[in-house]
């Protein structure tokens, strides 16, 4: 359980790194006009948009592992939580 403790932040920090790298990468095209920069000021916006369609498949494949783990931290707290509004519930019928 202490590998699941912070797996929904461990993922969300991968998830934005993977992000904040596919941008530069999307820079350095621009930059070296490998790829169209855009039409007047959306530039930016382009990159922006060109990075998160490139990171999306690759952080699917990339990380499996930290969404699985996160997914179980997820179920986990779900799980607690029914068992203690089923508790709470059954206490309100036994008074």
């Amino acid at each position: 359980m202490s590998s699941n403790k912070f797996a929904s932040l461990r993922y969300t920090a991968l998830r934005a790194a993977l992000l904040i790298a596919c941008f530069a990468f999307v820079w350095v095209l621009c930059y070296f006009r490998i790829v169209p920069l855009g039409v007047g000021g959306s530039n930016v916006f382009w990159m922006v948009l060109l990075a998160l369609v490139l990171s999306a498949p690759l952080s699917f494949v990339l990380l499996r592992k930290q969404r699985d783990a996160m997914s179980v931290q997820i179920s986990e707290r779900v799980d607690r939580a029914k068992a203690r509004l089923e508790a709470n519930a059954g206490q309100e019928d036994g008074a």
